[in-house]
C-alpha cells in the first residue's frame, strides 16, 4: 500500500450534481424530525430495533441510499462479540454502519460534546475515550476487553482520524490488544462514497472543516451512495499481526483519492 498523503478539506470534492433549495429545505426538515424521534427515544434508543431505524431514517432523510454487506457485520457463534474495525472518511460511517447492524460504537470524547449528535451518541450508548490520554489507555483496553467478553460487539476506527480514501492513516494497535485479551474475532468492514456511481470524497469530514458545513455538503448532494463491504472475520493473538491483517484487508485493491 502506497504511503498515505494527509488529507485536508481541499481534498473534497464537489458535489456532482446538488439538489433545488426546495428539495434541501424537506431533507433538513426530515433530518430535524429524525433526531427529534431519537432524542425523544432517551435511554430506549440504545435498542439495537430503534437504533437501526433511527439510522436509517437519517439517512433516508439526507437522501443517501446504502448497499449493505450480504453477511452480518458481527461474528455468528462467537461466545464474545465482535471488534468491527472499518475505514473512516465521514461522520456518517457511523450511521452507515449502525444501519446494516446496531452495535456499541467507540468514539472519541469530543463527540460527546457535539450539539444534537452528542445527545444522540450518548442515549445510543456509545463508549467515549480520550485518544490523547495516554495514561487512560490501559483502562480504557481494559473497559473494550471487558465488553468484548460480556458479548457485546463493538465498532471501532482504528485510524483515529478521518481520511479521505480508504488507504489512510496507519491501523492504530491498542483496540486490538482488546480484541486479543478477549479471544474476540476482528471483523474489517470498507465503507467507500459514491456519488452517481462514481467514487466520491463529498461525504468526507476533514481537517478543521465545522460539521455544519459537512454536514450542508452531504445534505444538498443528488444520488450519494455509501457502499458497506464486511471482509472475513480474523483471529489471534497478537495485536500487531491483527491491525496489519484488518488495514489489509479493508484497503485492499484501494488507490488513494489524490497522488
Amino acid at each position: 500500500m502506497s504511503a498515505a498523503v494527509l488529507c485536508t478539506p481541499a481534498c473534497v470534492t464537489r458535489s456532482a450534481s446538488r439538489v433545488s433549495q426546495a428539495e434541501l429545505a424537506r431533507r433538513y426538515a426530515e433530518l430535524s424530525y429524525a433526531i427529534g424521534i431519537g432524542v425523544a427515544r432517551g435511554g430506549r434508543l440504545a435498542e439495537p430495533g430503534a437504533l437501526r431505524a433511527r439510522a436509517r431514517a437519517i439517512l433516508g432523510a439526507l437522501g443517501v441510499g446504502i448497499e449493505e454487506a450480504p453477511q452480518r457485520l458481527t461474528v455468528h457463534g462467537s461466545r464474545t462479540g465482535t471488534l468491527i474495525v472499518a475505514n473512516h472518511i465521514s461522520w456518517l460511517d457511523v450511521v452507515s454502519l449502525l444501519a446494516v447492524e446496531p452495535v456499541t460504537v467507540l468514539a472519541k470524547r469530543e463527540v460527546g460534546q457535539w450539539p444534537v449528535i452528542g445527545a444522540l451518541a450518548r442515549r445510543a450508548g456509545t463508549q467515549f475515550i480520550d485518544r490523547e490520554g495516554l495514561r487512560q489507555l490501559p483502562r480504557s483496553v481494559a473497559d473494550l476487553t471487558a465488553t468484548l467478553r460480556a458479548g457485546r460487539s463493538v465498532l471501532v476506527f482504528p485510524q483515529a482520524t478521518t481520511w479521505c480514501s480508504v488507504p489512510g492513516g496507519r491501523f492504530r494497535r491498542a483496540t486490538f490488544q482488546a480484541a486479543a485479551d478477549a479471544g474476540a474475532p476482528v471483523r474489517p468492514v470498507t465503507i467507500r462514497y459514491y456519488q452517481h456511481g462514481a467514487r466520491s470524497t463529498t461525504a468526507a469530514f476533514l481537517g478543521d472543516e465545522t460539521f455544519g458545513a459537512s454536514l450542508h455538503r452531504v445534505a444538498r448532494a443528488r444520488g450519494l451512495t455509501v457502499r458497506v463491504t464486511a471482509h472475513t472475520a480474523l483471529h489471534g493473538r497478537d495485536r500487531r499481526q491483527l491491525a496489519a491483517e484488518a488495514q489489509r484487508a479493508v484497503a485492499a485493491h484501494e488507490t488513494p483519492a489524490h497522488i
